[in-house]
């Protein structure tokens, strides 16, 4: 897979940008001749070139938000009643990871109705689901938000926690954990906001279940699940699992109602919510044969990552892989590509360069200009062997 970088420059607090923009040798001459005290460079990642994630990194790194199509958060209130919805209207969640949008639908008498979508800053890795920590990828699927997954404090203080892995993922041995719902435009894993749409999102899902709502629903979807976009993703491994993602989208267009979801043989069982059901059911239940799988959950894992026990199983772990909705070699292949994708480390956040030496002379000299070059050189090559010393958050594990 292909991995695509961009570098901008951003300067220390202090001190207010002078050439925000400027690369190469003009912002080594700027460095030199002492315009700027400090130079950061900070590099990004992405796996699979997408454009529209790196123009929206490089707008929020340069300042440039809100971003475009972001409704305006200032007029929260005044938003809600031109829908005649208030605070504390129970809320569903909607995720389309192809179009970058995040949806907030929120209830009016017995229907949901659709109230505000917001332009995803960033997240991260491909169309697919989440298959094992530190694979990068940001996942799919029926999710849920309880008060217990809300956060307040710590790095990301208006949060929540997306509940992965559920338990289809962990029915199929998929691994990984604080995946979150955040604010700022960086994510290994999550789904980033940037700080003002996240100080709503966050607002209207904490008001929800402060009024009684037990269950948010977080509907994640690898694209709108049209039978155009389907078609267009014929040949996708995925195929077949975004068939029955699709089968949750499309019981709640026909509802507007958070369709009734529960897990079996590796698939979610979707049922329509009945005429009145108005609130959110409880999270996925599961049928006996996945219930025996979470129970053997660890010992599978271990199997599965052995394959070297393969030929020498006990009779009582013979008796649980079989339970298992996929071939173990399936689930084994599906990790070891999904590692295998990733087995670069984490992109730095920021490297810190040494500051270059404060040097006066005479830009039209060749010589003065061929120094300023082969430093400027020697600065890059400081910044890219640099390491950040920061470690890395909880929510960035994966």
């Amino acid at each position: 897979m292909s991995r695509s970088t961009w570098s901008c420059f951003a300067y220390a607090r202090s001190v207010k940008p002078l050439a925000v923009g400027l690369v190469g040798l003009s912002v080594a001459i700027l460095i030199l001749l002492g315009a700027i005290p400090r130079a950061y460079a900070i590099s990004i990642e992405l796996k699979g070139a997408a454009p529209d994630r790196i123009e929206r990194q490089r707008q929020a790194a340069n300042g440039d938000l809100p971003l475009p199509s972001t409704p305006n958060v200032g007029k929260l209130d005044e938003r809600l009643a031109n829908k005649q919805l208030t605070r504390g209207d129970p809320v569903l969640l909607r995720i389309f990871k192809d179009e970058s949008e995040f949806e907030i639908w929120m209830k009016k008498d017995n229907r949901y109705v659709h109230f505000a979508t917001y332009p995803i800053c960033h997240w991260s890795g491909d169309l697919g689901p989440k298959l094992v920590e530190g694979d990068k990828q940001s996942p799919e699927g029926f999710y849920t938000i309880t008060r217990k997954r809300l956060h307040r404090s710590g790095r990301w203080p208006r949060s929540f926690n997306l509940g992965f892995p559920n338990v289809l993922d962990r029915s199929l041995l998929r691994t990984g954990s604080y995946l979150l719902i955040h604010g700022g435009c960086s994510s290994v894993g999550c789904y980033a906001m940037t700080d003002a749409v996240m100080t709503e999102i966050f607002g209207l899902v904490y008001d929800a279940i402060k009024a009684g709502q037990d269950y948010v629903p977080v509907h994640v979807f690898p694209f709108r699940m049209t039978n155009e976009n389907l078609a267009s993703h014929v040949e996708s491994e995925w195929r077949d699992f975004w068939i029955n993602l699709k089968e949750g989208y499309d019981s709640f267009e026909r509802t507007r109602l958070p369709p009734r979801i529960s897990v079996c043989n590796g698939r979610y069982s979707i049922l329509d919510a009945a005429p009145g059901e108005g609130g959110a059911h409880p999270p996925l239940a599961v049928c006996g044969e996945t219930a025996a799988v979470l129970q053997a959950e660890e010992t599978l894992q271990n199997i599965v990552h052995q394959p070297s026990r393969w030929k020498a199983l006990s009779v009582e772990e013979q008796r649980l892989v079989a339970l298992l909705p996929l071939p173990i070699e399936t689930i084994a292949a599906q990790h070891l590509a999904a590692k295998s994708t990733n087995t670069k480390s984490r992109p730095p956040r920021a490297v810190a360069a040494a500051p270059l030496p404060r040097l006066q002379c005479n830009l039209g000299l060749a010589s003065c200009r061929r120094f300023l070059a082969l430093q400027q050189r020697s600065y890059q090559v400081r910044t890219t062997k640099g390491k950040t010393g920061v470690a890395t958050a909880r929510s960035n594990r994966n």
